[in-house]
């Protein structure tokens, strides 16, 4: 609600919303401070992706009620699109939305929905048509979490966060629950994966600039063989390649930002990159920031440890590295 108060959900959204008609750019430099603090807060999730969808394909009365209550603070939204066999596929859906009367009956089982535990809505990728892989024949519904048919497990993260596993056991919902076209769902999921792409990348970079700098002070107070350890060459080398990792993957996050705007192929291409450069660096700066620390910096006490966690998470979101290289190289 603070967040709301102080206009940041709203922050890239047309005024014609309720928002204040900035730029992913803006966005972007908020992620990075919120990734400098380790923030909880679902923002990803509900802004980022389930808002961009709601924006660039919801319905007049799902932007008047759902996005507008996510600018106020009022409404949490999850997507709930990854399932066990897909390994980042998008359009591999089992999960099934049979015609219903007048609506739809949702049955299948969603895997890591993050921020679900939080949310009151859910945006759920359905399949409406077609084959286990075809990429048309997909559907998106705006659903409530705790309505008839939809069972969750909830459960901790490796960084602490939240998530769920979901079954939906014939959900039923009108057509009005459709976000999107019905069966053309896959290029509007695709574009607001890559601005939840740019969004964590973004993220990261604050999370790494945090541990580059915090090891860097570290390094200049704790003295081994009576003098600081930041004298040693070696760990000198060590923390300035931390910090070439860390601007190597801001350049590439703000050319995924950059890029939001422009066609599929070339949007695709510059949020694959920053992904794969996230995967790599991530773990480079945290492994680096932890064995600097020593002893200390495998401790819960100390706040490296959980800055590490949330970026090997993050190193997973939306799709690793290896998913990202191959799909950089389908897209060339």
């Amino acid at each position: 609600a603070q967040m709301a108060e102080l206009g940041w959900f709203g922050i890239s959204f047309p005024e014609e919303v309720g928002g204040l008609g900035g730029s992913p750019v803006d966005t972007m430099l908020m992620l990075e401070e919120m990734g400098k603090g380790n923030v909880l807060e679902p923002f990803v999730s509900t802004v980022a992706v389930c808002g961009t969808l709601l924006a660039k394909a919801g319905s007049d009365a799902q932007k008047e009620e759902v996005l507008a209550g996510i600018i106020e603070g009022r409404h949490i939204v999850a997507l709930a699109h990854a399932e066990a066999q897909a390994r980042y596929n998008l359009a591999d859906v089992t999960t099934e939305a049979k015609a219903d009367g007048d609506g739809f009956a949702i049955s299948g089982k969603k895997i890591v929905v993050f921020d679900a535990p939080a949310a009151d809505k859910l945006v759920v990728l359905a399949r409406t048509a077609g084959g286990q892989r075809d990429e048309d024949g997909l559907s998106l519904f705006l659903i409530d979490r705790d309505m008839d048919g939809v069972e969750r497990r909830d459960y901790r993260t490796i960084d602490n966060r939240r998530a769920s596993e979901i079954t939906f056991s014939g959900a039923k919902v009108g057509k009005d629950a459709l976000v999107g076209p019905k069966d053309g769902a896959l290029p509007f999921l695709e574009e607001a994966v890559d601005h939840g792409i740019a969004a964590v990348c973004a993220e990261a970079v604050g999370a790494m600039q945090h541990l580059q700098q915090q090891t860097v002070e570290y390094a200049k107070t704790r003295k081994q063989f009576g003098v600081p350890i930041g004298s040693f060459q070696v760990l000198q080398h060590r923390m300035v390649d931390m910090m070439i990792h860390a601007e190597e993957t801001k350049s590439l996050a703000m050319l995924a930002t950059l890029k939001l705007d422009a066609d599929a192929q070339e949007r695709g291409r510059a949020a694959s990159a920053a992904k794969a450069q996230l995967s790599k660096a991530g773990r480079y700066v945290g492994q680096q920031a932890v064995q600097i620390h020593g002893g200390m910096g495998m401790t819960d006490e100390l706040d490296i440890g959980h800055y590490f966690k949330h970026l090997i998470a993050l190193e997973t979101r939306f799709g690793d590295g290896d998913h990202h290289l191959k799909r950089f190289g389908a897209l060339s």
